[in-house]
Parts: C-alpha cells; sequence; structure tokens
C-alpha cells in the first residue's frame, strides 16, 4: 500500500509502499476513506513533540471501512464505517483508567505516534478504541469531528456553563464547537490571528456574535475562554478578558512557553485548565451529538501524496477550517 510516512523530524514526508497491515487479536484493518490534517500532526512533523518511533505514518482522524477483523472482536463488523481517534490504547488498570480517567493513562498508545496511523491506504487499530459513526456525514466532512471535534468537544465541557464564550484560534476545533455553544444558547467571540478578515468573517458566517484579532478587546467579558492557538501569550491575554470565576482552557497537546504575568489578572478566582486527550466516553457522547444535531464542517481536501502541501497550508495559516486527505 501506500503511506506517507515521517522518518525524520523537521523533514517532509516521504511516499512510500509498505506491505498492508494484518490485525492482531483484538484489531481490525480499514481502508481509509478520510483523514484529517491536525495540528497535532504538525506538531510531531515539526519536532516539536518527542519523536515516539521511526518510520511513522501520522494520523488520527482517520475515517475508514473495515475490511478485516482479527480474533476477539465481538462489537464491529466487516464493511461498517468507523472512526479512528487520537487515543489507540489505554492500559486499563493504571489509578487514571480505573476512575474513567483513561485520557490520563500511564502508559497510553496514540494513533499517529506511538501507532501508525492514517495517511495510508489502510491503517490498523485496536477494535475497543475505534467509533461506530453516524450517517448523514460525508468521509471528508465527519474526519475533522475525530480530533478538532472531539478535543474540542472535551474542551468545551471544561470550560462550563458560562453565557459567553471566547475561541481563541478560529480553525478546525473553534469552528466546530462553537456550532454547539451557539445551539446551547451561548453567546461566542471568536479570536483570530490580528487582520486575519478572512478568518473573522468566516467565524460570523457561522453565528458568531463577534469576531475579531486576539489584539482586541471583545464587546464583554468572557465566562469562559478555549485557547486552540499554540501561543502561550494568549494566556496572559485570554485571562483579562475573563471576568472573576472565569475560566481560560488551554486545549492544545503543544503550547509556546506562557509569560510571566501578574497575579492580579488571576486573582478573583479565576482559573486556568488544561485537557488533554480524550476518553472513549468523549468520543460516544460526542458523536450521539453530532448525530443529533448536523455540524457543518469547513473542509480542504487533498491526495494523499499531497500531505507536505496540506501541512504546509495548516502551518501558514491558509487552512479555512479542517484539511483532509483522501487516499
Amino acid at each position: 500500500m501506500r503511506a506517507m510516512r515521517l522518518h525524520h523530524p523537521r523533514e517532509p514526508l516521504r511516499l512510500d509502499t509498505i506491505p498492508e497491515p494484518r490485525p492482531g487479536a483484538g484489531e481490525i484493518v480499514v481502508r481509509v476513506l478520510a483523514c484529517g490534517v491536525c495540528r497535532t500532526d504538525l506538531h510531531i512533523v515539526d519536532g516539536e513533540l518527542a519523536q515516539h518511533r521511526a518510520p511513522l505514518v501520522p494520523g488520527h482522524e482517520v475515517v475508514g471501512r473495515i475490511v478485516e477483523i482479527g480474533a476477539g472482536v465481538n462489537e464491529l463488523r466487516l464493511g461498517q464505517r468507523v472512526g479512528i481517534p487520537w487515543l489507540g490504547h489505554a492500559c486499563g488498570h493504571c489509578p487514571y483508567c480505573r476512575t474513567g480517567r483513561e485520557n490520563l493513562c500511564d502508559t497510553p498508545a496514540f494513533t499517529g505516534y506511538d501507532r501508525d496511523g492514517g495517511y495510508a491506504e489502510f491503517a490498523v487499530a485496536e477494535g475497543d478504541f475505534c467509533v461506530p459513526l453516524p450517517d448523514g456525514y460525508a468521509d471528508a466532512a465527519i474526519a475533522p469531528l475525530l480530533c478538532a471535534g472531539l478535543i474540542g468537544f472535551r474542551s468545551y465541557r471544561r470550560a462550563g456553563e458560562g453565557r459567553t464564550l471566547g475561541l481563541f484560534g478560529f480553525g478546525a476545533a473553534a469552528h466546530i464547537i462553537c456550532q454547539l455553544a451557539i445551539a446551547d444558547g451561548r453567546t461566542v467571540f471568536a479570536f483570530t490571528r490580528p487582520g486575519d478578515t478572512e478568518g473573522q468573517r468566516f467565524a460570523r458566517s457561522l453565528g458568531c456574535a463577534w469576531a475579531g484579532g486576539s489584539d482586541e478587546t471583545p464587546p464583554e467579558p468572557l465566562d469562559a475562554a478555549i485557547i486552540f492557538a499554540p501561543a502561550g501569550p494568549l494566556v496572559p491575554a485570554a485571562l483579562k478578558m475573563v471576568r472573576k470565576a472565569g475560566r481560560v482552557v488551554c486545549a492544545g497537546i503543544h503550547m509556546s512557553d506562557i509569560p510571566a504575568f501578574a497575579y492580579g489578572d488571576l486573582w478573583g478566582e479565576r482559573e486556568i485548565v488544561s485537557v488533554a486527550n480524550l476518553t472513549r466516553g468523549d468520543a460516544r457522547d460526542f458523536l450521539a451529538r453530532a448525530a443529533r444535531q448536523t455540524i457543518r464542517t469547513s473542509v480542504q481536501t487533498y491526495r494523499l501524496e499531497q500531505a507536505n502541501d496540506a501541512l504546509s497550508d495548516l502551518r501558514e495559516g491558509r487552512v479555512q477550517g479542517a484539511a483532509v486527505l483522501l487516499p
């Protein structure tokens, strides 16, 4: 099969021909129908996250149809369309797994990082960590829900029940989560890179009440803010915009250093929290909601061999919404 693989960090992916995977016990093989290109992939390729294996097939927003099933997989069937998300394995017995927090597992394995992912024609995954996908979404349209949507959903729940919500970095995750928040009756303010008027128009087209640069002040204080952009200086900026008892949620797996800020910006029982990975419960809850509420995803598609172009466009901020590979 053809696969785009990372051999060395900070180098372009190579188009390799490698054997098709076979399932072990508890595993399935899917023919990849679409794979989203996530900012975490970019952090891996650019060497901002430590290299776990090489060569590596990135990609953890995998939409596939099952073509082979290993022994012990009973809940899935041949021909079924499933998603393979970021969390590819959890031990099940560490203190975090035993208390329903498998996203913090001590010995996890992540798709497209510890295990080969979806920048390929076929992919193998543990059946217990795959999720059946709702009907009504095209393959490319549903791919971003498998990380941008799932991590965004966990971040959204961590943000609490406040009425005004700020989203910093209006990309793949924010353009999904703003639709949930607006449907829940919340007022959403979108923050883009300064001067990104096209991104601000896009945010307003999805129902955001206000959109501006991250250097601007919203029309009213925020009850909560979610930071999707990997820029540490946004943390103290967001703290200045949330009201007392407000919460700033850092949603990324990687962020540049947070600069020093005055204690007065945190005082008033404001909080800074992070979100790490996801659980299978997150996936079930979010995809059940996606089945009830149609979520509009804006996708820019690329052929498998154009993976480097997709990563470059994401790196340079040229993607509105999400980038998706179509093998």
